[in-house]
């Protein structure tokens, strides 16, 4: 008889594996400690999710995997580091909320979070009435969890990623500022890997200031409902090559800086031969994003996309701001209309996706 291993996909491959879960297993009462590590991987799974598929949960670790064509370089890194940031606010309120004195609410902060991302094959199949990704990329995956790089960087946060997951999505592990690393296995062989401080990316997230404009700031609003998750109306926001989609106005966003996109990129829309300049002030994924434009006559003018995920969807805000120099007066009634199509336009393309 002939067996049928399935057909290899393509896609990224991701592990969140918890830090320190052994030895606060160990050291502390069975039952709190259990519950406190249930909590934790729901809010990792609830962050990690859709943008990637859960494939299952590994005790302290949860394993899942996107598609090749599901997924782009800021869309990986902003579910990564929002994974994160959200692992790391639950700790925060756990240790806070609790008043029990036992030895796993007590040690609840020497939890930490790291994850390992891989380009590469897989097969998908149905083992035991349940799902299961196999293939030698997957033995990769997990090996890489048990490599080296955490010594390497000396801390218990961080996101490895292989030099293949770099390669195929087009990122330079320079300007993003990661740390280059070689895991070497008898079996496997050696892997070039590149590993990003994730400590620091949560100070940064913790320290620096919003720039949001308000229902009360803004002079108009428009908002409406979608079925789609938070991350996927994200990617339509800022994905450079889906915004003439909804922006009837926009023929071409062409992104100006180099590395990922985040707080600092610059942006050029095109309207036909006319530039508008834009620059991307505060990134907030999943939540919002501020955008601020350089206009002949206009000091600055800025626009919030706010996200708030809903029962079955997401709640999408849009809001700008006064520009300034009385120049609403002159605009606002014709850019209302502007704005009030594209919004249109998006939600329309949303709800047929």
């Amino acid at each position: 008889m002939t067996m049928n291993l399935g057909t290899p996909d393509r896609g990224c491959l991701l592990l969140a594996d918890i830090t320190g879960y052994t030895q606060y297993m160990g050291d502390t009462e069975l039952t709190h400690a259990q519950d406190v590590v249930a909590d934790l991987l729901e809010t990792i799974v609830a962050a990690i999710e859709p943008s990637f598929r859960l494939s299952k949960l590994e005790g302290d670790a949860a394993f899942a995997y996107a598609s090749t064509e599901s997924v782009n370089p800021s869309m990986m890194m902003d579910t990564v580091e929002s994974a994160y940031f959200a692992f790391q606010k639950r700790l925060r309120d756990v240790a806070h909320s609790t008043t029990c004195e036992c030895n796993a609410c007590i040690r609840i902060p020497s939890l930490d979070l790291k994850f390992f991302l891989h380009d590469g094959e897989y097969v998908l199949r149905q083992i035991a009435r349940s799902e299961e990704l196999t293939g030698p990329d997957v033995i990769l995956l997990h090996r890489l969890a048990k490599g080296t790089a955490g010594a390497k960087i000396n801390k218990p946060a961080y996101a490895v990623y292989t030099k293949t997951t770099l390669d195929s999505m087009a990122m330079d592990p320079a300007i993003l500022g990661f740390l280059p690393h070689r895991e070497v296995f008898s079996d496997i062989g050696e892997v070039d890997v590149f590993i990003q401080d994730l400590a620091v990316r949560w100070m940064f997230e913790k320290e620096r200031n919003r720039d949001y404009v308000t229902s009360a700031e803004s002079v108009h609003e428009v908002s409406f409902e979608t079925p789609v998750p938070p991350q996927t109306v994200w990617d339509y926001l800022t994905d450079p090559t889906k915004r003439p989609q909804w922006q009837r106005l926009v023929d071409e966003v062409l992104t100006m800086t180099e590395g990922r996109r985040g707080v600092g990129t610059v942006n050029h829309c095109m309207h036909g031969p006319d530039v508008i300049v834009e620059h991307v002030a505060d990134w907030r994924p999943f939540s919002y994003i501020t955008l601020r434009y350089d206009v002949a006559g206009v000091d600055n003018w800025a626009w919030t996309h706010q996200l708030d995920p809903i029962e079955n969807g997401t709640r999408l805000t849009m809001r700008i701001s006064d520009p300034g120099g009385g120049a609403w007066a002159q605009i606002g009634t014709e850019f209302s209309a502007s704005v009030d199509d594209q919004a249109g336009q998006l939600e329309a393309l949303l709800a047929g996706l």
